[in-house]
């Protein structure tokens, strides 16, 4: 079975996996199934979730598109070749709770044709990342612990190599390079080789995103009955505030998008549903809104903290949600 076609598969299954455990955990909300097709070729399943217990606002989507490289696409994307395909799941599941983060994943497959139909280049990209508004130096730990887990299982310079891409990626350079979140992996134009085939990308893929699940969804059922004021909920929008700024200007997944006339409302479906723009806000002084604006302009280490006794803990720990 060619790459691609294993690609679908997992995505497809991924998709249904991860609903099903959104849904348990939030309770009360049931994913909405809208099935699209792209005129120009493909199209996808976008599951969306919403005013649960639990969740917000969320969504997975499954995409599998293909058209011919236009010369928009030549300029804003910087790509040569005739046609391309594109397959992918993305996901952004935006809490009710401040003290839940929201998050963010993405993994993806891309190949290039050349006039003849041949494979002219393809490669694998994806990650994880995490937005607190509140700052657990646990969940924070635990959640890169088990993304160090994955690459560590395929090549021990994957980890530092893979978050010190997502701390330099996902930053507002237009806000003093102040940084989306506390991040995690991230992963693009990977090649296979005779070191790592296809095979080897397509399963590490897999395991990263299998591995969200006990990621993330202890870190909301901790969390997801905490008590909170309304100031907390505006610090909250102030964030997603930020969020939507990166998405908008500095996202290459929404840009790609939109300049291969994706389809607009599953793209933009990553947007929180309630933001604040508020004139030069400023957090106060010594307060917990200022703690965790200092970790988004100045990013962490943060496994380097976890003592052994920590990671064994981790290592037993399963899906509580």
């Amino acid at each position: 079975m060619p790459i691609k076609e294993k690609f679908i598969t997992l995505i497809h299954s991924l998709q249904n996996t991860i609903c099903q455990a959104i849904e348990k955990c939030d309770g009360k909300a049931f994913f909405k199934t809208d099935e699209w097709n792209r005129p120009e070729g493909g199209g996808g399943i976008t599951k969306v979730i919403g005013e649960g217990n639990v969740f917000e606002k969320g969504g997975v989507n499954t995409s599998v598109v293909y058209g011919d490289v236009t010369d928009n696409m030549r300029k804003q994307l910087k790509i040569e070749g005739h046609t391309w395909f594109a397959c992918g799941i993305s996901s952004v599941i935006h809490p009710l709770n401040p003290f839940v983060p929201t998050v963010h994943f993405n993994y993806r497959y891309f190949e290039l044709y050349n006039e003849d139909g041949s494979i002219a280049d393809a490669w694998f990209g994806g990650g994880t990342d995490l937005t607190p508004y509140y700052l657990f130096y646990e969940d924070v730990k635990n959640f890169h612990l088990a993304y160090k887990k994955c690459c560590d299982d395929f090549d021990t310079d994957f980890y530092p190599l893979f978050k010190k891409n997502c701390d330099d990626y996902f930053v507002n350079k237009h806000r003093n390079n102040e940084r989306r979140g506390v991040g995690g992996i991230f992963y693009d134009y990977q090649r296979a080789s005779p070191e790592k085939v296809a095979g080897d990308w397509l399963k590490f893929a897999s395991d990263c995103g299998h591995a969200f699940l006990n990621a993330y969804l202890p870190i909301v059922d901790k969390r997801k009955n905490l008590p909170f004021t309304e100031s907390q909920k505006y610090w909250q929008e102030i964030r997603r505030g930020r969020y939507v700024e990166f998405n908008l200007v500095h996202d290459r997944g929404t840009l790609f998008g939109l300049h291969t006339n994706g389809r607009t409302e599953s793209i933009l479906m990553s947007l929180p549903p309630t933001v604040r723009f508020d004139y030069d806000y400023q957090p106060k002084k010594n307060s917990e809104e200022e703690e965790i604006q200092e970790v988004f302009l100045n990013p962490k280490n943060w496994i380097d903290e976890i003592s052994k006794e920590e990671k064994n803990a981790w290592a037993q720990k399963t899906n509580t949600c």
